[in-house]
């Protein structure tokens, strides 16, 4: 497994002989564009979905099975924690994640559960499905996945998705304790999930930080680096890559980095040559084919393709995604015939 191609990359081990070809995985691979993943899942609530072993090991292998990528990503949700914590908290179609109870204040804060034996207890379902992921996928590594801090707490404190997250932003600077107690919870809360997927048998890992542009690079530092480095902390003495990904994030590519991952994630917004300039010499980089050539022309879709490789020549590793997740409309084939087109180029 030491070996694989994608593993290889993420340690920033691009090699120059006989397989230099990028690997490549895309977020959100596994999920709505697939018909086996709507037929497998049925009328299964999506969380009910995250832990029920056998059915989540299903859905994070089907990507790879079809498209023949360099890795699965494990299948969840960054609410999946909370819900395991004992929130309440649904997916609901067409809305997203809906938390029952807002949590804006430094009562509701307090009133969060504790996270003890039963939490961990609550990881069990997580455990078996990244063992049955394992042991499906044989020598394709699998990812483990987790929410960062920020996105997941602002979806607590706004209670669901939020275009401009300003109950967020405004509990950030006006009750900096509260904030900070919230973004420790879930930084723990999300750092003990990472873990449990690497013991488990997770090659790598990924924090995904959904909703981090919203925000200034100073406010970033202050009020987000330092729970997104406990998080990222929890597996860091396991020999396992670290992958931070944000979407609108350009400008905190560095401060990210800081945070303790081993490879950036950068979104379609910025080349990544660019990127590299910013970056610490040295860094892998993971990216960033803009989601909106799938629905584009098979020569606007590799050109696309070329244009990332030639821009991500120049890092000690990448591995070719999306600068986003893969759209729900998405037509299968397309992602399965741009993987055999990467696959192709030397």
């Amino acid at each position: 497994m030491s070996d694989a191609p994608l593993l290889r990359h993420l340690r920033g081990e691009r090699g120059e002989s006989e397989d230099t070809s990028a690997p490549v995985w895309f977020m959100r691979q596994a999920g709505r564009s697939l018909p086996e993943y709507r037929e497998a899942r049925g009328t299964t609530a999506m969380l009910d979905a995250c832990v029920t072993p056998a059915l989540a090991a299903e859905i994070t292998v089907q990507p790879v099975r079809r498209h023949h990528v360099d890795a699965g990503i494990f299948f969840s949700d960054i609410v999946v924690p909370a819900r395991l914590a004992g929130l309440g908290v649904e997916i609901r179609p067409g809305v997203g994640p809906v938390f029952d109870h807002p949590i804006r204040t430094a009562a509701d804060v307090d009133a969060l559960p504790k996270l003890g034996d039963d939490y961990e207890a609550a990881l069990d379902p997580i455990r078996e499905a990244v063992g049955l992921t394992v042991a499906e996928l044989g020598t394709t590594p699998l990812i483990g996945f987790a929410g960062a801090p920020f996105t997941v707490a602002s979806y607590m404190v706004e209670g669901g998705p939020s275009r401009d997250h300003l109950r967020t932003r405004a509990l950030m600077r006006t009750e900096p304790e509260t904030w900070h107690r919230l973004a420790s919870w879930v930084a723990e809360l999300s750092g003990r999930f990472l873990r449990a997927q690497v013991l488990a048998g997770a090659s790598a890992v990924q924090l995904f930080d959904s909703w981090v542009g919203a925000l200034g690079a100073d406010l970033y530092r202050e009020a987000v680096l330092p729970h997104s480095a406990e998080v990222l902390g929890a597996v860091a003495d396991l020999p396992v890559p670290r992958i931070h990904f944000g979407v609108g994030a350009a400008h905190l590519l560095r401060p990210m980095h800081e945070a303790g991952a081993t490879v950036v994630g950068v979104d379609h917004r910025m080349r990544l040559d660019e990127a590299l300039e910013i970056l610490p010499e040295g860094t892998p980089v993971q990216g960033n084919i803009d989601p909106a050539v799938l629905f584009t022309s098979e020569e606007v879709r590799f050109a696309e393709a070329r244009a990332v490789l030639a821009a991500g020549a120049g890092a000690s590793g990448h591995v070719v995604n999306l600068g986003h997740g893969v759209p729900p409309e998405t037509d299968p084939q397309v992602l399965t015939d741009l993987v055999a087109f990467l696959h192709a180029q030397r």
